[in-house]
């Protein structure tokens, strides 16, 4: 029998003075998480960048909720994307896109 995975939404808040590409937020996060856990680790997270908003600098990333802390050290530990200085705090996690879009109203 195959089971699904289970994916957790994170919506991350991204302080930075100037504009980020969305291919270089995804690097960044992507990159931490190597470096922390390794290719094995990483693999294991499912990592994916659902939404990316540059002027509201927030993000929406998806990952297995078995690496959720993973992906959360991950984002914790970046500090320059490129040569830019960025901190990035997770603001809200959710199962669902629609349980995280009925939060963010509220």
């Amino acid at each position: 029998m195959i089971r699904r995975v289970k994916q957790r939404y994170l919506v991350l808040k991204i302080e930075s003075a100037e504009p980020l590409e969305e291919e270089d937020l995804r690097d960044a996060v992507w990159s931490a998480l190597i470096k922390l856990f390794g290719e094995y680790g990483a693999s294991r997270a499912s990592l994916f960048l659902v939404q990316y908003d540059g002027e509201r600098k927030e993000a929406v990333l998806r990952c297995s909720h078995k690496a959720l802390e993973m992906v959360h050290a991950s984002i914790a530990s970046v500090t320059k994307i490129g040569e830019k200085p960025v901190a990035m705090q997770v603001l809200r996690i959710s199962g669902t896109l629609r349980a995280l879009k009925k939060k963010a109203r509220n």
